[in-house]
């Protein structure tokens, strides 16, 4: 009797990654040098990316029409093929990460505002979780962007309103590193 299932050899071609993975891999590089792209330049310096790498990069930033900006990614998705995709990614987090902690600084900035707005018990936790803040000062910020917000209920951009917000912007890297 003979079986149904075919004599594999040895030779044949089943360690190589498939073509649909081979173009997984290659999307994912493209969509890696969209990300380089949004860095800023200072950023590519430390990656001791080829030159040619760096040119269509900065040729890709002058582009505006949309069928040349995608062909431009994907020439440099298969220029990307030819690094070591490893550092690229790390700056690529990197980045990202420390735009997201500066955009969690300004939005926790943005409650303490908030709070101190509201509420007298607030400005007493303020004081105590940043031990090196000008009370008098503060305090002033605080009475001044209140009686601006009592006169215009619906307007929340006073003068007072936004020193206060700087203030306290100022201060929140120094609790930082405190902790």
């Amino acid at each position: 009797m003979q079986e149904d299932t075919p004599d594999f050899e040895d030779d044949d071609d089943f360690d190589r990654p498939s073509k649909s993975q081979l173009k997984r891999d290659m999307t994912a590089l493209q969509k890696l040098g969209e990300d380089l792209l949004a860095l800023p330049e200072s950023r590519w310096e430390p990656l001791a990316l080829p030159e040619i790498l760096y040119d269509a990069l900065r040729h890709a930033k002058k582009i505006t029409n949309f069928e040349g900006k995608r062909r431009q990614m994907q020439y440099i998705g298969k220029l990307m093929r030819k690094i070591d995709p490893e550092p690229v990614r790390e700056a690529v987090a990197a980045f990202k990460l420390g735009h997201a902690s500066d955009s969690l600084r300004l939005h926790q900035s943005e409650r303490w505002r908030e709070l101190l707005l509201a509420d007298d018990a607030a400005l007493q936790q303020f004081i105590d979780g940043h031990v090196d803040v000008d009370i008098q000062q503060l305090r002033n910020l605080v009475r001044a962007a209140r009686k601006d917000a009592a006169n215009e209920p619906e307007k929340r951009s006073g003068r007072a309103y936004r020193e206060l917000f700087q203030f306290i912007k100022a201060s929140e890297p120094a609790a930082d590193t405190d902790e």
